[in-house]
């Protein structure tokens, strides 16, 4: 699709960026930047392996972004400023272009606003090493097509449960990196990917195992 591009950031002006900030009831807060550049016909995505000795979700494929800090204000900030700290890519390199609808890892108990920027030209990363193992850029087109999704499961005995991924290279995207994806993709494609999670009991079990 030659306009894939032009089209996802048409249809992204449904999701205009406002200025918000936690709600003071809410101990936990964290914003992330979809990065999308490259080829307007073959659009790229950057994503982190995040490092294996991190406390949370090690060795998981995440979007640069991190928690909320009251000095940064409203939650594109946050966003902005741990993608500098995180990929070393600095914020006047990447234009903010939409605000998607905040959502929860179902795992953790934490609210997560994604962000959507374009960032133009060559770009450089400089993984930070205390938190990234790596840094690398996803191909939108092959998200489009239903039939490059799997499924791996997680748990033991009777709670075992099946979670979708998605495979490229030798990087797993799934859990919440793979929810906000592809429901972008599906609000901005049509491209109508449906993915099977198990329900909200089964993932409360597997929050309270730490999953």
């Amino acid at each position: 699709n030659a306009l894939m591009l032009n089209t996802i950031k048409e249809q992204l002006q449904k999701f205009p960026i406002l200025p918000v900030s936690p709600k003071p009831d809410l101990e936990t807060a964290a914003a992330v930047m979809l990065i999308l550049h490259g080829d307007s016909s073959n659009p790229l995505l950057v994503l982190t392996e995040r490092a294996a000795h991190m406390n949370s979700h090690p060795g998981e494929v995440a979007f640069p972004g991190g928690m909320w800090d009251p000095d940064d204000g409203d939650l594109l900030t946050t966003a902005l400023r741990e993608t500098e700290e995180e990929i070393g890519l600095s914020a006047d390199r990447i234009r903010p272009i939409a605000m998607l609808p905040s959502a929860s890892p179902k795992t953790r108990n934490l609210m997560v606003r994604p962000f959507v920027g374009i960032a133009e030209g060559a770009l450089d990363f400089t993984p930070q090493p205390s938190e990234i193992a790596s840094i690398f850029n996803l191909p939108i087109a092959p998200l489009t097509d239903n039939q490059q999704y799997q499924y791996f499961e997680v748990g033991e005995g009777d709670d075992v449960v099946s979670l979708p991924f998605f495979a490229y290279q030798d990087y797993r995207i799934w859990g919440f990196t793979l929810k906000v994806l592809v429901d972008m993709l599906n609000a901005t494609l049509g491209v109508q990917i449906k993915l099977h999670y198990p329900d909200g009991a089964q993932l409360e079990k597997l929050r309270k195992r730490g999953k």
